[in-house]
């Protein structure tokens, strides 16, 4: 037994080294808990931050057709984003979505209707959204009208531009002795149409026109009785159109020619010619051209 116990080999451990070693392990397992504890703290209130709503100015602006002060705020960077790319797919879906979207977002008085506003309300609505959001000043360039060649660029301060009503104007149409159209303006769709389609063709916009004057009928009187265009399909108030004298379709196409619109006069000076001229810009796509 005592012979086994002779021959038998026991290794020769240093204690003091695996001590060492134990104590390393361990000082490097404290610091890797105390940086996991650092980075999770940080995270933590980062993401606290992230969940925070960013404060957004509140704006206030009054609605020409309204005549009161309506609250809204600036479109975010992820609207905007949307609405670029929006327009840049030239997709008229996509378009009308985006301008929805942001629009309905950014007024926050509560009971405005975006899809039942006038057109130029919609108008000066979407102008102050933008200007308060990339700037208050606008920078185009336009023709000189002397010699509708010349370009030069121009400044244009946002608070200069104005909803004008031309005068005469008026929503009730009389066709004859007996009979009166009234008009409505046209909606956000139709707005998003004028100002942004590119739809180009002779035959489509003359199909855009009969139904954009179909979608504006708002109601027909002749005498004490009264009919509402909703209650038609848009079949049926097309072919009232179609029905109409050219005299008559004209009293309906000043009804839009005449409508209140977003106006700004700047007087240019042509650099060849130096000759002084006043351009006329009318509709939010020449305040965006």
């Amino acid at each position: 037994m005592s012979g086994c116990l002779d021959n038998l080999q026991i290794p020769n451990i240093d204690v003091g080294e695996k001590r060492n070693k134990y104590a390393w392990w361990l000082a490097i397992i404290y610091i890797y808990g105390m940086i996991d504890s650092i980075v999770d703290a940080n995270l933590s209130e980062f993401n606290q931050l992230i969940d925070e709503k960013i404060s957004n100015p509140t704006n206030e602006m009054t609605l020409p057709s309204a005549n009161r002060k309506e609250k809204y705020r600036t479109n975010l960077v992820k609207e905007e984003k949307i609405l670029i790319i929006a327009l840049e797919s030239k997709n008229q879906n996509e378009i009308t979505n985006a301008v929805t979207d942001v629009l309905k977002k950014c007024i926050l008085t509560k009971g405005v209707d975006v899809d039942n506003l006038p057109t130029f309300d919609i108008e000066f609505l979407f102008l102050n959204i933008r200007s308060k959001s990339i700037g208050e000043d606008i920078k185009l360039t336009v023709t000189c009208p002397d010699d509708n060649t010349t370009k030069v660029p121009v400044t244009i301060y946002v608070d200069e531009i104005k909803v004008v009503k031309p005068r005469g104007h008026t929503k009730d149409i009389k066709l004859d002795d007996a009979m009166t159209l009234r008009m409505k303006y046209p909606s956000l769709s139709q707005f998003i149409s004028n100002n942004f389609d590119t739809e180009d063709e002779a035959e489509a916009m003359v199909d855009k026109t009969f139904n954009v004057v179909a979608d504006c009928m708002d109601t027909i009187y002749t005498g004490e009785d009264a009919w509402e265009a909703k209650d038609y399909t848009p079949a049926e108030r097309i072919d009232f159109v179609n029905q109409l004298n050219s005299k008559q379709f004209k009293e309906i196409e000043k009804f839009f020619s005449t409508m209140p619109k977003l106006s700004h006069t700047i007087e240019v000076v042509n650099p060849n010619t130096k000759k002084k001229s006043n351009v006329v810009l009318e509709g939010l796509a020449d305040f965006f051209a």
